[in-house]
């Protein structure tokens, strides 16, 4: 997959638009209709979307993210998407629909197919949206597919909702909705080597800022090296001063210092507590990881 961050001619192409934050069922359903259509009829599929999320030019403040631009470009690429375009959202900012998709997405790529979210909408004062994309389809010559909202028993599967379930804890239905177990990507680096004392060693991961706060706790987590269980926290127990993700892989004792790491989490197990001693902390993690073999 070719990552754009400046608009080009590229034509003929089958277009995926929206933000895709967490890239979700909702958002696989969409840009696997684009990738589809394009497979039956022998052009290339592109998912044009931005760097940052509209919010950070209207409010002035960034959500907390899902994935992180790097995760995402990973899963969009999963999908067998040919073209990602990450426009900067300022600089289409103020067109109206009808100049958004006829000088940006006419002019630039002649669609032969368009796919969209049955919620999306484009344009100052979001004036373009599902019904504008179906009125002007034979204009430009493009066929529009509105997706459905996909659904979790009753619930509408959305990145607001998903960013609650997380906020909340409630990984597994998070999970769920996303098609995938929500991730944290990083780098093992060193911290008070503590968790060695106990018989715990830990690697630790210093969270992404810009993804979406966990509840400090104890989880159930797969990692690349092996199945493991995480804190993500200020580690009371310690008198830790900042927020540190640390996982302990089940059965595993090399030295990853400096490696990259992925943390997939599974469930919550309990919230972060301070106990009396480091003896005390022990035979909880020991209780701990029998829930999670359990």
């Amino acid at each position: 997959m070719e990552i754009f961050t400046d608009l080009n001619k590229n034509p003929n192409l089958s277009l995926a638009l929206g933000f895709f934050d967490g890239v979700h069922l909702g958002h696989r359903a969409v840009i696997k209709s684009a990738v589809e259509f394009a497979h039956k009829n022998g052009n290339k599929s592109a998912v044009i979307t931005f760097s940052d999320h509209p919010c950070c030019y209207f409010w002035g403040v960034c959500p907390k993210y899902i994935l992180t631009r790097k995760q995402r470009e990973k899963k969009i690429e999963e999908l067998g998407v040919d073209y990602l375009y990450e426009l900067d959202f300022e600089s289409i900012a103020g067109l109206t629909a009808q100049e958004y998709l006829k000088d940006i997405l006419v002019n630039h790529f002649t669609p032969l197919s368009i796919s969209t979210g049955w919620n999306h909408n484009f344009g100052s004062k979001k004036t373009g949206n599902v019904k504008f994309l179906h009125d002007n389809s034979k204009k430009y010559g493009y066929e529009y597919f509105e997706m459905c909202p996909e659904k979790l028993n009753k619930d509408i599967i959305s990145s607001t909702t998903i960013r609650k379930l997380l906020s909340n804890g409630e990984i597994g239905k998070a999970n769920l909705m996303l098609g995938y177990n929500f991730q944290v990507d990083g780098v093992v680096v060193k911290g008070n080597q503590i968790g060695r004392t106990i018989g715990f060693k830990t690697a630790n991961i210093v969270y992404p800022p810009e993804l979406i706060e966990l509840p400090y706790g104890v989880y159930s987590v797969g990692t690349n090296y092996g199945k493991g269980i995480a804190n993500f926290g200020m580690r009371p127990t310690i008198n830790g001063s900042f927020a540190v993700l640390e996982v302990h892989i089940l059965d595993f004792d090399n030295d990853i210092y400096g490696k990259e790491i992925t943390v997939n989490f599974n469930k919550m197990i309990r919230t972060e507590k301070k106990f009396s001693s480091l003896d005390a902390l022990k035979e909880q993690i020991k209780k701990d990881i029998y829930l999670i073999n359990a």
